[in-house]
């Protein structure tokens, strides 16, 4: 399974509890507890995005998110941030960020458009669940913001964006976006883009160091080696990314988006590994199922909506297809 730094999900834990949300119950669901989570470990990728997921279903505050950017330290980004302050330009900062992006706390895919008198930096989230799709937006949004704010702190910069777009409708809190961000924010875009005046891109770095840069390069380079070494086959992937949902599963279109592949490629890679993704979904479901019938009280009724099926009788025949026994029998057994 590919990984990474538990320590993303340290600040989460630590950043939900300041902020008056309670983590504890997700995680405990999870096998996990706050208080015990080793900061020198790693944490499938899969497995967080399952637990953010969770969480998102259980917040009081809709801005958590917005907020959480602020509890995600500088010095959490190891040898990256040095990688990107011992750059010439703000230019090849920017550039190197989106090479060594694997490297950061986003599960959305970062990439630069240049223009004509403004350029934007551009985060593809992933697809999710209305409620998790917001809070992780927020979140990669604003600890991306903050990323740069702190750089420029320590480099004695100010440069800021002069438009942010957001990839979902207006919410009722809009005021505090703009606030957040200090510039206006347009809503209902496709993707996250802070637009930037191109003659912030030329800027030379004071922090600029070559040699410093070829060295932590070289620290960059094997930890994205790391990550590639412990990768999980695409069937896989396809499988954790289904069981984020409830009610409603996404189509192959839309997972294929989320790993960045068109939807022909993706079903030809699981082709090719003797897997569909008619299988993968019936997969999510029947694992989904059974953890509900196990660890819940939740009416037949209930845990056929959860899994995508509008009718119980059409769940009960799929099960029974799925286990060799009705919904009613595995959880008496």
């Amino acid at each position: 399974m590919t990984t990474r730094s538990i320590l993303g999900l340290i600040y989460m834990v630590q950043g939900l509890k300041q902020l008056g949300e309670d983590p504890e119950p997700v995680l405990q669901r999870h096998g996990l507890s706050g208080d015990k989570l080793d900061p020198t470990t790693r944490i499938e990728r899969a497995r967080e995005l399952r637990i953010y997921a969770d969480w998102a279903e259980t917040l009081h505050d809709p801005l958590t998110g917005l907020k959480m950017g602020a509890f995600f330290g500088l010095a959490g980004y190891g040898p990256l941030v040095m990688l990107l302050m011992t750059c010439a330009t703000a230019y090849e900062a920017l550039q190197t960020g989106i090479r060594y992006q694997r490297l950061t706390y986003l599960y959305g895919t970062l990439r630069l458009e240049p223009g004509e008198r403004m350029s934007a930096l551009i985060l593809d989230p992933m697809m999710m669940g209305p409620k998790a799709f917001r809070f992780r937006v927020d979140g990669e949004a604003s600890g991306t913001y903050k990323m740069v704010r702190d750089m420029q702190a320590t480099m004695g910069l100010n440069l800021r964006a002069e438009r942010l777009d957001m990839p979902y409708p207006k919410p009722p809190e809009a005021a505090a976006y703009e606030e957040h961000f200090g510039c206006p924010v347009r809503w209902g875009e496709h993707e996250v883009r802070f637009w930037l005046r191109n003659e912030y891109l030329q800027i030379k770095l004071p922090t600029a160091d070559p040699n410093a840069h070829a060295m932590y390069r070289t620290m960059c380079d094997q930890q994205l080696k790391l990550q590639e070494a412990t990768s999980a086959s695409l069937a896989d992937r396809v499988l954790n990314h289904l069981g984020m949902f409830n009610n409603h599963f996404p189509s192959a279109e839309e997972v294929a988006k989320s790993f960045d592949m068109s939807e022909r490629s993706l079903r030809r890679q699981l082709s090719e590994d003797g897997r569909s993704f008619r299988d993968l979904l019936a997969d999510a479901r029947y694992a989904k199922a059974r953890y509900l019938l196990k660890n819940t009280r939740l009416p037949i009724e209930d845990i056929a909506a959860q899994i995508g099926y509008a009718e119980s009788a059409a769940f009960i025949h799929a099960f029974r297809r799925w286990a060799g026994a009705t919904p009613g029998e595995f959880r008496d057994q």
